[in-house]
């Protein structure tokens, strides 16, 4: 992160900030291309590329665009994580709505499932071995293929507010972990072992599919969408499954832009936050629905897990599953350089933020019980020491720590270009006992929020 940030304030002296009192305006069509050679604790390297396309027109919506596009193609070498992507997003193409819509295909062979209940799923232990066979690869792994189609509209009821309604389909497939080169006993991994508890039925272990219908109100006076500098973005809506497995959610976002008036030659700072909430509060959400966050209109391709770069960051993708979330985001915005290079506008910013998040209502904590067992473990003490046996302890679930207070901290490295296609690396680090992943480092597109 550190040589990025160097890199690019060389390349804004190199080519100084573009001159005063020219007015920054984009009409026609701009294109961001670039390779996603990124890193993540979970998934490893990314190799692929991303890109945004953006159409202007004459200028006059600027720095909104009058059409975007945005997507994906990329593979990661740890998890072997396959991602496609194509979306479209559009304010303008029917008079007084807004489309949205995209499709995704993700298939995980190696994807993480690391219980229920965030910190009442332990994971106190650097290495487990199997009693009987050879070392398993991942007690947390688990396969899961994932293909999504939405479209969500919007529509004006008054200034600043407007009524929101979508569909979105969903087919999963899960199993076994897929692609590994080192035998193992499958049925020794969590995956297994929830199903054997019954915390995972047997008509949704093997996977599902979901209709969701959403329908809300919108409330949105932010002076620009991709990062604002002051407004309010705020959304409540319920989300329902009408199929197999029906359930309803209730979701609230409050997100407050404040722009601080200490004018430096970039930009005012700027401090955001957000607070949100979602709870099942009709029916139950099946396995393969308990990760997502659903929203109105996608940011980034993925919308789900508490932890990642989504919601809580500084824990692993998903680390907490649980069936009523409650979370804030707060972070302060500065820009550092604003400069014009190969006729595009540019921008580099930093933002360090706190996160804090809680569960509401857990999931399945009735089947789970009190504490859960796994008679198959042996924990070991040591990464660098797997003789240094720490002792026989077989539990996987307590609890007690349910209620626990999630929380975490970090900073981030913008880099923007045409107000639109912002390139971002962060690092955070969480602090509740047992729920952070360092290094923790989250390289994408956009702000969180």
């Amino acid at each position: 992160m550190k040589k990025l940030l160097i890199c690019t304030l060389l390349l804004a002296g190199a080519f100084s900030a573009y001159a005063q009192g020219e007015k920054e305006v984009k009409t026609g069509w701009s294109f961001g291309l670039l390779p996603t050679a990124t890193f993540s604790v979970d998934n490893g390297f990314q190799a692929g590329a991303f890109g945004d396309i953006y159409n202007y027109g004459d200028g006059t919506t600027y720095p909104d665009p009058l059409h975007k596009i945005s997507w994906e193609a990329s593979y990661f070498t740890k998890s072997h994580r396959m991602r496609l992507y194509l979306a479209y997003d559009s304010k303008y193409l029917i008079p007084g709505m807004r489309i949205n819509a995209s499709v995704t295909y993700v298939n995980d062979p190696l994807y993480s499932f690391w219980g229920y209940n965030g910190p009442a799923s332990i994971q106190d232990y650097d290495i487990w071995y199997n009693r009987e066979t050879s070392p398993n690869i991942n007690y947390y792994g688990m396969s899961r293929k994932m293909l999504r189609g939405l479209a969500n509209v919007q529509g004006r009821v008054t200034d600043n507010l407007n009524w929101a309604a979508g569909v979105n389909f969903w087919k999963w497939t899960l199993g076994d972990m897929g692609g590994a080169n080192t035998p193992y006993d499958k049925n020794l991994t969590l995956y297994r072992r929830y199903q054997k508890l019954g915390a995972i039925t047997e008509a949704e272990a093997k996977g599902g599919i979901a209709l969701e219908l959403n329908a809300g109100l919108v409330f949105d006076t932010r002076d620009m969408e991709a990062a604002p500098n002051r407004g309010v973005w705020a959304e409540a809506y319920l989300n329902g499954n009408v199929l197999n497995s029906p359930y309803i959610k209730a979701c609230l976002y409050f997100r407050h832009y404040i722009d601080i008036p200490i004018h430096i030659p970039a930009g005012d700072p700027v401090f955001a936050y957000r607070l949100a909430w979602q709870q099942t509060i009709v029916g139950e959400t099946p396995f393969y629905m308990i990760q997502n966050v659903p929203l109105l209109v996608q940011r980034n391709m993925i919308s789900e897990g508490f932890g990642s770069s989504n919601t809580i960051r500084g824990l692993r993708e998903n680390r907490v599953l649980a069936e009523g979330l409650a979370w804030a985001n707060t972070e302060l915005r500065v820009k550092l350089v604003k400069f014009k290079l190969f006729n595009q506008y540019f921008y580099i910013a930093v933002n360090p933020f706190f996160d804090a998040g809680v569960i509401t209502k857990p999931y399945r904590a009735d089947v789970l019980g009190h504490t859960a067992i796994d008679p198959e473990l042996v924990f070991f003490k040591g990464k660098n020491d797997p003789l240094s046996i720490a002792g026989y302890r077989g539990t996987i679930y307590d609890d007690s720590s349910i209620k626990n207070l999630i929380y975490s901290a970090g900073a981030g490295i913008k880099i923007a270009m045409n107000q639109n296609f912002i390139v971002s690396a962060e690092y955070a680090r969480c602090f509740t006992d047992g729920l952070n992943a360092d290094p923790w480092i989250g390289i994408g597109i956009n702000y969180q929020f």
